[in-house]
């Protein structure tokens, strides 16, 4: 009874901090655009990531995996790398017109773009409950933005509606990745797929980046972009460890709060007067608040469906990534 107790702690600690993490880079990455474009920063973020990871995995005698590879191996590694920088880039480049709970709320459309993505590539089957699911999520979404979409304003909605094909744009890289990821697994564990991805974006992103930016950044620039560099790996790695402890649908089930975190946490910046003149709040009234629940609802419900018509295989999950 101890030990489950222990791991039921552990599970919950993990996936806790996983939500806590994804809904506080929303923030940074909103934070980060005053002085580094998208593709300077995820660059950065990768590099650091790279350098720690790869680190890790050397101590760890785990980098043999690569050697393992054959040509189509090396193919699919590098496609799957470049829907993660999409992903990465797309999603810090939506907090330009998105408040950071709005971004985390519209990422949900992640697992819609996935289950499609099984459905035309692999074959499986999307049962109607799914498709419930799937009218409630975006139903939420309406709802959620219903202030904007009932204020009139042309230009509120141009931003609003600019912001959201973006964001939508990282959801379906990242579905594309995670289909081309679930490909890989009997070649790489989840961490060498990362790292050869993070490895290859150092290279590969690096004559699109604005070093200048980097050299001009102030001591409290720095901060923000290390720490949306060190939540690169803390978010990822609580999550691959949480599900040592808990099965996928208990982790899921709690990640898919984090658009509720990154509300909370927008409006703590608010309330105690923290970079005013970037973060906004969503102005979010009781009837969008419901919307919000009601996607968050919907998302954790496509977990439950998924995993009542099949054995949950660890090797098979992947989250949707708060960049």
């Amino acid at each position: 009874m101890a030990n489950i107790s222990r791991k039921f702690m552990y599970g919950l600690l993990l996936s806790c901090t996983t939500m806590i993490a994804w809904g506080m880079i929303a923030i940074a990455l909103k934070l980060s655009n005053d002085f580094a474009d998208p593709v300077t920063l995820t660059w950065l973020r990768f590099t650091v990531a790279g350098v720690i990871v790869w680190l890790w995995q050397k101590r760890h005698n785990r980098l043999v995996q690569f050697r393992r590879l054959e040509r189509s191996d090396w193919l699919r590694l590098s496609l799957a790398g470049v829907l993660l920088m999409i992903n990465y880039t797309c999603y810090a480049w939506s907090l330009v017109y998105l408040t950071p709970d709005s971004s985390q709320l519209s990422m949900q459309m992640a697992p819609l773009f996935l289950a499609v993505g099984g459905a035309v590539f692999f074959k499986e089957y999307i049962s109607w409950q799914q498709w419930v699911c799937f009218a409630l999520l975006l139903t939420g979404l309406l709802v959620f933005f219903h202030p904007v979409l009932q204020s009139g304003s042309g230009q509120e909605t141009t931003v609003l509606l600019t912001g959201l094909t973006i964001i939508f744009v990282s959801a379906l890289a990242w579905s594309l990745y995670a289909l081309v990821q679930k490909s890989l697994f009997q070649q790489l564990d989840a961490s060498n797929i990362l790292l050869g991805i993070y490895l290859m974006a150092m290279v590969v992103m690096f004559p699109l980046t604005s070093p200048s930016d980097l050299l001009q950044m102030s001591f409290e620039e720095w901060l923000i972009a290390l720490f949306c560099c060190l939540n690169t790996v803390v978010a990822y790695g609580a999550f691959a460890k949480s599900l040592t402890y808990w099965k996928t649908v208990q982790v899921s089930s709690v990640i898919a709060v984090t658009p509720v975190m990154a509300f909370l946490l927008t409006e703590l910046c608010m309330t105690m007067g923290w970079w005013t003149g970037i973060i906004h709040s969503a102005q979010a009234d009781w009837l969008s608040l419901s919307g919000m629940g009601l996607v968050i609802v919907a998302a954790i419900g496509v977990q439950l469906v998924s995993v009542s018509r099949r054995k949950p295989d660890v090797s098979d999950v992947t989250e949707p990534s708060a960049a």
